[in-house]
């Protein structure tokens, strides 16, 4: 996928620069709808939506892009966008955010200029990171740095700003009273610098950029007082930030200090340490694996089973919490909130203010110290997490620690749940669950889980106070960590005492400081828990910007480097999913919950999705609305996993290894009181499967969506892809024998028929989508009662039908087609048509909207492949191919056709073979045409261009 997406945006670069807008913006689009969550190709997108004016799609693009990234361009191009919408009143209100933060170019004067003149504004403003400011005003203005006058200027023009202008925060240009547009500007902003720096065998390196004025190449200030520069841009930084423009220095060793001088600090323009430091130099050495001449704490320790200490009880000293804070107003004191309301009395609550640049935030926890409800320590510059988790943890004088992060918010009794597992001498560091904490978080490890709210977060922590109580805590087995989560963190005062504090000399801001720490206790024989007792919320770090990958990156190699194999260790520990039993007790908790009052329908489908996934979610849908709970099952790798069949990740821990685990499944099933059983797909499960109706005692419906239950091959196609007009078992038999079968489990034709026939014979009820497929079931399997039920109002589709549309006279005719086409939706009929049109010059233009297995062997015979889309994209790209007819090329009988309701729903009438549900659909509508199954290509063309071609 990501070559296909590479090949797209390249090939729609290259139209785009050829001048085709048109297809420049297809393949554009083909790429994006590949690669969904890049936001360099959303801009490169959105720019050629503007060229096409496609206006609304290019401002839809430029609003996301600015609220993931407050970037500078989108913030424009947002403007741009809403004057051509003639939307003037939402232009001014967005141009003057984006002056207010970042630098104009001069390409922007004229759009400020027209914009300040329709908003009724005396003018307009723009400063840079140079010391200037330009001010465009016919009348004389002054210029306010936090409210003092500093300047009275005549006019229009660049100004120089007053000395120390970097350590204000706002600016003020004024007309009399009135502000001109983009005043007052945000200084902080403004002059924000990402930043990064690290240790290297020749030195030190890194980069730096000012996201509001990427022009501009800022100067880094060295710890003697010295400069040096950054004036080339970057090529191999991986930012998540589109458009990020990076600029590397490099300090080489010739310019650091003798050895033995310890930390050095480097600083942007504003005095703000950059990314990374202070550094240690000699890091480089121990990076690079040249660590014979470095001292005894940085040399290497390997990761190894160490010797534990003995599970005994101990007695605490006491207890403080640590909060290290820096900025988030909000977040900070949300978080102080519920610490404040939950602690004991005899716990000191211990904040460390690492020199916010927030003074709301200073002066509120100003307030808490004076009012004696915090212990208050605070930075006179920005130290860094690990420094500021140091003095938190001095200050404690000799507790034990419950290390907490500024952005987290936390349950009642959470410090007594804590502190009940660290209530022995093994145990060094105790972690709870959360909703973000790498292997610890809930409920999935393996993706972003939604940041709670408190109420959410209090009833998840009800729950995991019930499933796993107090008992449990006199044990740690099978919740033992390789390293804590400093999140949240419970360290006991002896690991603390015996380890030391966490380093500053490596881990600068943070990343890896704990783990460090986790490392060097368990060398001791202290051992690392979870406490699944405790569910704590963690908004997550958005620190860092640009530099978080980079900072993050760094730090890692520092740990592997310090400590051979910790990368293996954590990753035998991902492999191994040991606290999959531990989150798989909360997901089981939670679904009886979910469940409990309702008729709960069990839905078993195949791990395909496409019509049978899109059936199963109609139903539960119709079944939730009467106030039932659907429960999907699909095979997973081991047995099994289940699911609410609404939302497939709401109990992503619902594993079961089959058959070992099949009581277990069973228990679960009869604790959310299941009913009834509705088959929809068995390919792919365990065979206990087909008698877990049995096992529950409660009646199944099958409902039928293909042929699988006398075709081994499913499609009713030999391996040629000819449909192969369904012989008897004998010569099933040779079929299966000659090009083999799809059910993956070893079962003769007439077996499978058999079995067939006594499962559909016991069900309650059978259900299919057609007549068709009545027809055929009930030919190998008479006597059946089939109840056809139909996947969609035929009726009302039609009433979109265009009846008798052809071709614009002069244009080709365009054909479009739906769907993911394999190879018995008719993927090699649409290939020949593809090339006949080809050979023969024919005046058609094929267009697919959707993928196949073989994409760029139908472009190369220029059919339009737009790739795969969301359900909620399909119409619009239908429309985008301005299509005249649809054409159904599948040459084996559907039991339904969802293609061929998008093409209805898009008013076109539709071409298919006479034979499925899509011949019987098409022939019950009175339009278009289901043709003799097997018409030549050619022949397929001509009739089109009859049909629907231009009147000449």
């Amino acid at each position: 996928m990501s070559r296909r997406a590479q090949d797209a945006f390249a090939r729609g670069q290259a139209a785009l620069q050829a001048g085709n807008t048109s297809l420049g913006l297809f393949w554009l689009e083909r790429a994006e709808r590949m690669s969904r969550h890049n936001p360099n190709l959303k801009w490169s997108v959105g720019l050629a939506c503007l060229s096409a004016g496609r206006v609304f799609d290019c401002l839809m693009r430029m609003e996301e892009l600015r609220q993931d990234f407050d970037l500078r361009e989108a913030a424009f191009l947002e403007v741009i966008c809403l004057v051509r919408l003639q939307r003037m009143e939402d232009a001014a209100h967005k141009m003057q955010a984006a002056l207010s933060r970042f630098h104009a170019t001069p390409q922007t004067y004229p759009l400020a200029g027209q914009i300040a003149s329709a908003a009724g504004r005396p003018g307009w403003m723009t400063a840079s990171n140079t010391g200037t400011v330009f001010v465009e005003t016919a009348r004389a203005f002054r210029l306010f740095l936090d409210g003092q006058e500093h300047l009275l200027g005549a006019g229009s023009g660049t100004y120089d700003l007053p000395q120390g202008w970097r350590s204000a925060r706002s600016l003020e240009i004024r007309v009399g009273r009135r502000h001109v547009l983009g005043s007052p500007l945000d200084i902080a902003a403004l002059t924000r610098c990402e930043s990064f720096v690290e240790a290297a065998a020749g030195g030190l390196r890194g980069w730096i950029w000012t996201p509001a004025e990427p022009e501009y190449s800022p100067r880094i200030l060295l710890w003697d007082g010295s400069t040096v520069g950054a004036e080339a841009f970057s090529e191999d930084v991986d930012s998540d930030i589109p458009l990020a423009r990076t600029r590397v220095f490099h300090v080489p060793a010739s310019r650091l200090p003798e050895e033995g001088t310890g930390l050095l600090e480097l600083r942007d323009e504003n005095g703000r340490l950059l990314t990374g430091a202070p550094v240690d130099p000699r890091v480089g050495q121990l990076v690079s694996g040249l660590t014979d001449t470095l001292p005894i704490g940085l040399r290497p320790t390997k990761v190894r089973a160490w010797k534990m200490r003995p599970h005994r009880p101990r007695t605490s000293p006491g207890c403080a919490v640590v909060i290290p804070v820096y900025a988030d107003l909000r977040r900070t004191m949300d978080c102080l909130r519920t610490v404040l309301s939950t602690c004991p009395v005899d716990v000191p609550v211990i904040v460390v203010d690492d020199a916010t640049p927030e003074p709301l935030l200073a002066r509120e926890l100003d307030q808490l110290a004076e009012q004696g409800r915090i212990t208050l320590i605070r930075h006179s510059r920005n130290c860094g997490f690990p420094m500021s988790a140091n003095d938190g943890m001095r200050a404690a004088e000799g507790r034990d620690i419950l290390l907490l992060n500024s952005d987290t918010l936390v349950p009642a009794g959470w410090v007594e749940r804590l502190r009940a597992r660290l209530a022995f001498m093994d145990v060094g560091t105790v972690t709870p669950f959360s909703n973000d904490a790498t292997i610890l978080s809930y409920p999935a490890v393996d993706r972003p889980n939604p940041v709670p709210s408190l109420a959410e977060m209090c009833a998840l922590d009800r729950l995991c106070q019930a499933t796993f109580r107090y008992d449990d805590a006199a044990s740690c087995d099978g919740l033992e960590l390789p390293t804590a989560h400093g999140f949240c963190m419970a360290i006991s005062a002896e690991c603390l005492a015996e380890i030391g504090l966490f380093r500053e000399d490596l881990f600068a801001q943070g990343y890896g400081e704990e783990n460090d720490f986790c490392l060097r206790a368990s060398a001791k024989g202290f051992r690392h828990v979870a406490a699944p007792e405790l569910f704590v919320a963690h908004v997550g770090s958005a620190s860092f910007g640009t530099a978080r990958k980079s900072l993050g990156a760094r730090n890692l190699k520092i740990l592997n480097a310090l400590h051979p194999g910790y990368d293996r260790l954590v990753q035998r520990f991902i492999e191994a999913d040991r606290l999959h039993d531990t989150r798989r007790r909360l997901d089981i908790a939670r679904l009886i919950r979910v469940s409990r009052g309702r008729a709960t329908m069990l839905m078993v489908q195949h791990d395909a999705g496409g019509g049978v996934g899109r059936v199963v979610r109609e139903r539960s849908e119709a079944f939730g609305s009467e106030g039932g709970f659907a429960l999907a099952l699909r095979p997973h790798e081991q047995g099994c996993r289940l699911e609410d069949a609404l939302d497939s990740k709401r109990f992503p821990n619902l594993k079961f290894r089959l058959p070992d685990e099949l009581p277990l499944l069973l228990d679960v099933l009869r604790d959310v009181h299941v009913e009834s059983v509705e088959w929809h797909h068995l390919i792919g499960h365990a065979s206990c499967i087909r008698t877990l109706h049995e096992r529950l005692g409660v009646p199944y419906d099958v409902f039928i969506h293909d042929h699988v239950w006398f075709c081994p091959r499913i499609s009713l196609c030999d391996g040629e892809g000819r449909y192969c007009g369904e012989p008897d078992i004998a010569g099933c038999e040779q079929c299966v024998t000659r090009w083999g079968g799809y059910l993956g489990e070893d079962i003769s034709v007439s077996d499978l028929v058999a079995r067939s026939g006594r499962e559909l014979s016991s069900a309650r009820r059978l259900m299919a989508p057609c007549e068709d497929t009545v027809r055929r079931i009930r030919r190998h399997f008479p006597g059946l009662t089939i109840e056809a039920v139909a996947l969609e109002d035929d009726t009302a589709l039609n009433k979109f039908i265009r009846i008798n549309h052809r071709a614009v006279y002069g244009q080709p005719l365009r054909v479009c087609v739906v769907g993911g086409i394999s190879q018995w939706k008719g993927y090699d009929t649409l290939l020949a048509l593809a090339a006949e049109i080809q050979t023969h010059r024919l005046p058609i233009e094929l267009s697919l909207v959707g993928h196949t297995h073989d994409d760029d062997a139908l472009m190369a015979l220029g059919v339009r492949v737009t790739g795969e889309y969301r359900e909620d994209e399909v119409q619009a790209l239908i429309r985008q191919q301005q299509p005249d007819v649809g054409l159904i090329p599948s040459i084996a009988p559907e039991t339904w056709c969802y293609a061929l309701g998008q093409i209805w729903r898009s008013g076109l009438e539709a071409v298919c073979f006479d034979l499925g549900a899509q011949g019987e659909r098409v022939n019950r509508s009175g339009t278009g045409l289901a043709v003799p199954l097997g018409m030549p290509p050619f022949q397929l063309a001509m009739l089109l261009l009859r049909r629907w071609g231009d009147a000449r």
